[in-house]
């Protein structure tokens, strides 16, 4: 890869989840760094991955288990 193709590469990257802003990840020397943008999602505060869609499983993942406990709550009825 060239010098310009590198730099043309983005070094942070907004990951949404349903409409909704869960962080950002931003690129380092050994990956990606989430940042989180809204209480849901500090459990990712500063973890470090692999590729920015990697960080996004994760995100997803978060999102996917609170609608779990959401729906499984009794109060939910």
């Amino acid at each position: 890869m060239s010098r310009a193709q590198q730099q043309a590469q983005s070094n942070a990257y907004i990951i949404e989840i349903h409409d909704r802003a869960a962080g950002i990840v931003t690129r380092g020397e050994r990956g990606f760094r989430f940042f989180s943008s809204e209480r849901l999602f500090d459990s990712l505060e500063g973890r470090q991955f692999r590729s920015a869609r990697e960080a996004e499983r994760a995100a997803r993942a978060v999102f996917s288990e609170r609608n779990r406990r959401v729906k499984s709550s009794p109060l939910a009825n």
